[in-house]
């Protein structure tokens, strides 16, 4: 995935283009570049490395124009190099195009292409660029060569063009990629998310797949595939700017990390008919699938445990990429749960869109107000975490399983014992937080010279464990896997040597006795055991301490110190932890 913005107004646009891709850069950071319309010629600069080290290169913001179109690159086809940077030209170097998403048919189109024209980059994206000129070649306007493009590209794709020959129109189209346009004092804006313009406007308005976006300095205007004008009234962004800013933390993780006691009382504002609803609904359901990637996935399977353990209902669930493998087995007896920060994650989408067409109901938690899962579900429950930047989901994580709890408590008719039980959780995770901050960082900086951690916890524990390896592997690039605990003793074991880091979630619930006995096994073989508990106990080499509470709950209080662990084992490897390698927050690509 991708981060892309255009700017048109009454203001130089490089500069406001550059602040607006620093905003962006969690979704892409192997690249960056800006083209800028000035004197009826298309200004253009771009290169490998961060958006810091390309605009310390090229001086980004120098370029001249007020309207000007910026992007942050995670590769997908094409090597990580100046050539492959976006934005891509045509061959007369008068239309210049950003592009979030993969064109599945790129070889196929630039093999009809190549003949007339000259491809300079690696990409699947550069056939956008001569596609569009194609049809401006034959007279056709902007927006009619973009739209009339759009309909040849087969895959997912949010587009934002710009032409010399038209210097006062900006053009952008989406299908299965985020899209919103913003509506300034000054000036007009397109990006993959609201977040790169929220300092200069709030007013909003969403592009729904197919539509396409005509901006200039003074309007917006929004069309269907066929040029049918559509009218949209604009929404005001659920965000503040302040919100996606450090706030004197030194990496966003930390700050997300801190938040998340705010986080929980934030997801606990529900409203309690819609929870009602939704609970009556799972309740009746013949068949309820949770499906969700990463840390959601890992959310989905304790909620999997607390909706049984509370009301006996049986859920499932499926990763999202295998979603569509099942789809004979979904219909609409089918109630889809679909869980995912952004509401953007390609996975997630296909497969609920495959789900949808066969007849299932489908809820979702999601972060992003109105993002493109949000729009296309039934029921939404939104987590109202505010805007999390770190790559590696924190309080996104804390804040999915608040809800689900909330839900499960709603199945048994106990929504207010549900919200203080919770409440009460997140002063405990509060002051905890202070403790684990002192204690954390002098484990991660004797563990630090370790490459290989195995997480092992049981029953409701189990996805703690991994989401605790996940977490360790995203950011501190260690070998870390997370298992059921009583699994060790079919393979894993021989991993074991003197000194091999355990990680043992093992708190005082009704899997201590079990686990402790398969920490045993692990001390027999040379282990260095990490517990994570409640209890201190003589088996344990190195104690992380986490409070006692009903035994539902421990997945709550024993993640975040996982997660403090894995911040501080980055940090002592001199890695940054909001920016880790090869990897991007919302993955809008299959």
């Amino acid at each position: 995935m991708c981060g892309i913005v255009g700017y048109i107004g009454n203001q130089q646009a490089a500069p406001i283009l550059l602040n607006a891709l620093k905003k962006l850069e969690y979704r892409g950071y192997d690249s960056a570049g800006l083209a800028t319309i000035t004197d009826s010629h298309v200004c253009i600069k771009k290169d490998a490395g961060t958006l810091v080290e390309v605009n310390t290169k090229h001086q980004l913001n120098e370029l001249p124009g007020i309207a000007g179109i910026g992007h942050v690159r995670w590769a997908t086809h094409g090597a990580v190099t100046a050539s492959n940077a976006h934005p891509h030209l045509d061959c007369n170097q008068e239309i210049a195009i950003v592009h979030n998403g993969i064109i599945e048919n790129h070889q196929e189109l630039r093999s009809r292409l190549s003949a007339r024209h000259r491809f300079t980059s690696d990409t699947d994206t550069e056939v956008i660029a001569h596609l569009i000129e194609e049809y401006a070649s034959t007279g056709s306007s902007l927006e009619e060569a973009v739209r009339l493009t759009s309909r040849e590209l087969k895959g997912s794709y949010a587009i934002a063009a710009v032409s010399a020959k038209e210097p006062g129109k900006m053009v952008a189209a989406r299908k299965d990629s985020p899209l919103v346009a913003g509506i300034a004092n000054g000036g007009n804006f397109v990006a993959s998310d609201c977040l790169s313009f929220l300092e200069q406007t709030d007013r909003i308005i969403y592009v729904e797949d197919g539509e396409c976006v005509i901006l200039t300095g003074d309007k917006v205007s929004l069309f269907d595939n066929d040029g049918h004008e559509i009218k949209r009234t604009p929404s005001k962004a659920s965000w503040k700017v302040d919100e996606a800013t450090k706030q004197g933390y030194d990496f966003f993780m930390m700050k997300e990390i801190l938040e998340q006691p705010q986080a929980i009382r934030h997801a606990l504002m529900q409203d309690r008919t819609l929870m009602m609803e939704m609970a009556l609904e799972i309740l009746r359901a013949r068949q309820v699938l949770f499906t969700a990637c990463g840390t959601s996935r890992h959310a989905a399977l304790i909620g999997r445990y607390v909706f049984s353990r509370l009301s006996s209902k049986f859920c499932d669930v499926v990763m999202a990429s295998e979603l569509g493998y099942f789809s004979d087995s979904v219909d609409k007896n089918t109630l889809v749960i679909a869980v995912s920060q952004s509401g953007e994650t390609a996975d997630v989408m296909n497969g609920v869109k495959k789900a949808k067409e066969n007849g299932a109901t489908i809820f979702s938690l999601v972060n992003v107000v109105g993002s493109s899962l949000a729009r296309m579900s039934d029921r939404v429950a939104y987590l109202n975490c505010g805007p999390e930047i770190g790559v590696a989901a924190t309080k996104s994580f804390t804040a999915q399983l608040t809800i689900l709890y909330l839900l499960a408590y709603t199945m048994i008719n106990r929504f207010d014992q549900g919200v203080g039980q919770l409440n009460a959780v997140s002063d405990l995770i509060a002051d905890n937080l202070q403790h684990n901050g002192l204690e954390v960082p002098k484990i991660a900086n004797r563990m630090s010279r370790k490459n290989d951690f195995y997480y092992i916890a049981r029953g409701i524990n189990f996805a703690t464990a991994g989401e605790g390896a996940l977490k360790l592997k995203e950011i501190a690039y260690v070998h870390a896997e997370g298992m059921p605990a009583g699994e060790l003793k079919h393979g894993t074991l021989a991993l074991i040597t003197e000194g091999t880091p355990v990680v043992a979630i093992c708190p005082g619930d009704y899997t201590f006795d079990e686990t402790l006995s398969n920490i045993a096994e692990t001390k027999a073989r040379g282990a260095r055991v990490i517990g994570v508990s409640d209890r201190q106990e003589p088996a344990f080499d190195e104690w992380i301490e986490i409070p006692e509470v009903d035994e539902i709950f421990y997945p709550l209080v024993s993640i975040i110190p996982l997660q403090l662990f894995a911040y501080h084992s980055a940090v002592a490897r001199n890695l940054d932890p909001d920016k880790p390698r090869n990897l991007a927050k919302s993955v809008t690509v299959k």
